[in-house]
């Protein structure tokens, strides 16, 4: 998973990418850095078209404040550009998979 160090490398991406999660979290927090990996671990074999990068917010305030980010974690799903999901605090890796698998499959299918 790739750290993002500004606005435009994300805007660059979701132009880029046709689908996109983002991790908003930070180093001093620990759920953050629990689920980073097993996002990485889980999504990658199962969305192989999934672009998936890391934004410190304890880094860059400002950007996390732009995407509504005030608390951590947070993860947005964007797909031609639109996001389509958020999940904020606490919330299930699994419900978030089969969330991006309904809209992965009709991109792909």
């Amino acid at each position: 998973m790739n750290q993002l160090k500004d606005q435009v490398q994300l805007d660059a991406l979701k132009r880029d990418k046709d689908a996109v999660l983002v991790l908003f979290g930070g180093a001093h927090c620990g759920v953050c850095q629990t689920i980073k990996p097993q996002i990485e671990e889980k999504y990658s074999v199962k969305f192989p078209e999934l672009e998936m990068v890391y934004i410190d917010c304890e880094q860059l305030q400002e950007v996390c404040a732009q995407h509504g980010v005030f608390s951590l974690p947070v993860v947005q799903v964007f797909f031609m550009e639109q996001k389509f999901i958020e999940e904020v605090r606490s919330f299930s890796l699994l419900v978030l998979e089969q969330e991006i698998e309904k809209i992965y499959a009709k991109m792909n299918g």
